[in-house]
């Protein structure tokens, strides 16, 4: 598992990258390929615009992780 999620950029880097939807969306999608997960990573491209994006902003500020709702 990563230390800290965004390909392991600075804390300021991954808030800035996780406040824009877009990038948030993208990073979000490859981490999660990264780790194998591909149904999760499908997962973020269908709903990872909402919910899924505000949850990971408030995890990234808080502790610099993404949110991980499937491990499939």
């Amino acid at each position: 598992m990563i230390d800290n999620d965004y390909f392991g950029f600075g804390r300021l880097i991954s808030i800035i990258l996780a406040i824009i939807p877009l990038t948030a969306l993208i990073c979000g999608f490859i981490i999660r390929l990264k780790e194998g997960k591909i149904f999760a990573a499908i997962f973020r491209v269908l709903f990872g615009w909402n919910v899924v994006w505000i949850c990971d902003l408030i995890l990234i500020i808080s502790k610099n992780k993404i949110l991980r709702i499937l491990n499939i």
